[in-house]
């Protein structure tokens, strides 16, 4: 069972934060807003992680591991941590964001700004369609 303790560990963060989404946060419903506050950061230390693997600076036991691993020998619990708690501190942000009365406000400005913008794009797709005249 101790070659899962590090896969338990990620799984219970996410579990444990999985009351914040439904409070509000809105994190899982907005993936692409998602991966662009994550994705970057997770490559970055991902590619610290290999440096360091492959430099003999860092190692895993392999007591607590699957013996999963990517290429360039990162086990994969190590990449899933860079996604998992990175996604655990957004998802705590938003919630605060989301319950803070300041952030409810914001929150508020946010959607109307995302209704104005979708509202914009519609008109200008109807525009379009009117122009080439299919849209009569």
């Amino acid at each position: 069972m101790d070659h899962l303790q590090y896969l338990l560990l990620l799984a219970g963060c996410l579990l444990i934060t999985l009351p914040l989404e439904l409070s509000g946060a809105r994190v899982y419903r907005r993936p692409r807003r998602l991966a662009r506050a994550m994705l970057p950061a997770a490559a970055v230390f991902l590619v610290w992680d290999i440096l360091a693997i492959a430099g003999g600076a860092w190692h895993y036991n392999a007591r607590y591991l699957t013996g999963l691993t990517l290429p360039l020998s990162v086990p994969l619990e190590e990449a899933l941590f860079f996604l998992v708690i990175p996604l655990c501190g957004v998802l705590t942000f938003e919630a605060v964001q989301h319950l803070s009365p300041d952030g409810r406000r914001a929150r508020r400005e946010e959607w109307a700004r995302e209704r104005a913008g979708q509202t914009a794009r519609r008109r200008a797709g109807q525009g379009a369609r009117r122009a080439r005249g299919d849209g009569q």
